[in-house]
């Protein structure tokens, strides 16, 4: 891994067995990544970043921008994402077990005791979020598993910041991104496609994209959605 620096921004260079050279900028922090070719030189990569530099500066900003206006205090009315769906947060104050229930498609509505600090209602809504991903990730990957022809030996929910999957090619093992639980549906089962191809082709080469494209013809929009930057 290199890093180069222009004009005040500093972008982490990462070399790959790929054809394309791929740029993100990852939140919270707006963290530029490049994946490039094995063969592209330096000069190449910097000649391709100061010809995106309008968009970088851009997205640099809309990430930074966001992520200051949205710290989060758990309180009645800030909204909540929820399987791709805004929805606004209403917090009840009663000796009920603490739970987090759907309430139309307006509210999510956090039950806890009066007392509760913002770290407990946080941690509320979290694990309420990684129950709902299991169950989500569970019939999908069982879904996928059957018409990709392969199978799982192990998945599990983490919070992760630069990734909405990982598998271990040789162990058959994959994490998921918690945050993808605020994603739509069409972006959660796309990932588990993505990553349950890897036990097969364990690199993003030309068999993957060729299988990606078989499966998920609409794949590129679906990785721009969920780069979207959502709070």
């Amino acid at each position: 891994m290199t890093v180069i620096t222009l004009f005040g921004l500093s972008a982490e260079v990462e070399r790959k067995e790929i054809k394309n050279v791929h740029l993100t900028i990852y939140p919270p922090d707006a963290r530029i990544h490049v994946s490039a070719p094995l063969a592209m030189t330096e000069d190449a990569v910097r000649l391709f970043l100061i010809t995106k530099l309008p968009w970088i500066r851009q997205r640099v900003s809309q990430i930074l921008d966001q992520n200051r206006q949205t710290s989060r205090e758990y309180v009645s009315g800030e909204n909540h994402y929820y399987k791709g769906q805004r929805y606004r947060l209403k917090v009840v104050y009663d000796h009920l077990p603490a739970k987090v229930e759907v309430q139309g498609n307006e509210y999510l509505v956090l039950h806890v005791r009066e007392n509760s600090s913002l770290e407990r209602r946080a941690e509320i809504l979290k694990e309420w979020y990684r129950m709902e991903l299991k169950t989500l990730l569970s019939d999908l990957i069982a879904k996928w598993e059957n018409a990709l022809g392969v199978q799982v030996n192990r998945w599990e929910v983490k919070q992760m910041k630069t990734l909405w999957g990982s598998c271990n090619h040789r162990t058959r093992n994959i994490i998921f991104n918690l945050e993808l639980i605020k994603k739509p549906l069409h972006c959660i089962e796309y990932i588990v496609v993505h990553e349950l191809l890897h036990i097969r082709v364990r690199l993003h080469n030309e068999e993957f994209t060729t299988l990606l494209n078989r499966y998920f013809p609409n794949w590129k929009q679906l990785k721009e959605e969920l780069n979207e930057f959502i709070v």
